[in-house]
């Protein structure tokens, strides 16, 4: 059995990533009791049913009594060997504020005593520490619903067992870090093509800017060095059982250099695990 237990923010995409997932051939469960989540893998596990083979369960703050329990049951099934991640979604205050806005949904801690501003504060400290165990954080802030589906598709469904999911994701600096970064590089000492008056309106993905980045020899050192700083250490993270990896490259307006550079350690990488890239100013 594969389990992935999914979790998060309410109004950070915790349904769309569960249909994508039930979509991808997952047994899924919405909202399950964290007291009735070793139950039920002690009574399917047995059964060898290939129903169950891959399973993803939604647990979070509409279970609020129990689900301060979830760490520590999530780390009891790994100890016995049930391949168990889990994945948490995220996003910014201002942005989960505006989809309750436009969904005149309820949030599930809000009270007559309690705004929806205070319940998000709860619910963010009560979420805490499914944050510390999870393999993948996800931010959905500037993420469309289509773009969300295709992460969860791409990057969890997709994911043999034991493999190492890569992500190579290029922004820029000028629009905050990403906040799902395991490493951070900084290519903003790279020449800049925007500087280049017929480069300027192109991206890292056209083929005017690669040829002029690929002509720059600190360009080409930059390559080598990330490459070279990843395969030395991504076989560490295969030991630790890592499911997850996602390398952030940044310049300044997240448009030329770090496309440019993000797909090239991609390619570098792509021979053995799982890599794939996404770029956050292009979206």
């Amino acid at each position: 059995m594969r389990l992935v237990v999914l979790s998060g923010l309410s109004g950070s995409g915790k349904s769309v990533a569960l249909n994508a997932l039930e979509d991808a051939g997952h047994y899924c469960i919405d909202n399950i009791p964290v007291a009735l989540l070793q139950s039920f893998v002690d009574e399917t596990l047995p059964q060898q049913d290939p129903s169950f083979s891959h399973v993803a369960l939604c647990a979070d703050a509409r279970n609020a009594a129990d689900i301060p329990r979830l760490p520590a049951l999530v780390q009891e099934m790994r100890k016995a060997g049930i391949a168990c991640e889990v994945i948490f979604l995220q996003a910014d205050e201002d942005v989960l504020l505006s989809r309750f806005s436009e969904t005149r949904r309820k949030h599930p801690l809000t009270t007559d005593r309690v705004s929806l501003t205070e319940a998000l504060e709860q619910e963010s400290r009560l979420l805490d520490p499914i944050v510390d165990i999870a393999d993948l954080v996800v931010d959905t802030s500037a993420m469309n619903v289509h773009q969300l589906r295709d992460l969860i598709g791409n990057r969890v469904a997709s994911r043999a067992e034991g493999n190492l999911s890569i992500l190579l994701e290029s922004f820029g600096f000028k629009h905050g870090l990403p906040a799902d970064a395991d490493f951070v590089f900084d290519v903003r000492c790279l020449p800049n093509p925007y500087w280049e008056p017929e480069l300027r309106s192109l991206t890292g993905r056209d083929r005017p800017v690669r040829e002029f980045l690929e002509k720059q020899p600190q360009v080409q050192a930059m390559v080598d060095d990330i490459t070279a700083f990843l395969q030395r250490w991504i076989p560490r993270y295969k030991e630790t059982q890592r499911a997850y990896l996602t390398v952030a490259i940044g310049c300044t307006g997240g448009q030329h250099r770090s496309v440019h550079m993000a797909e090239a350690v991609a390619e570098r990488l792509s021979s053995g695990d799982t890599v794939q890239t996404r770029h956050h100013q292009l979206s």
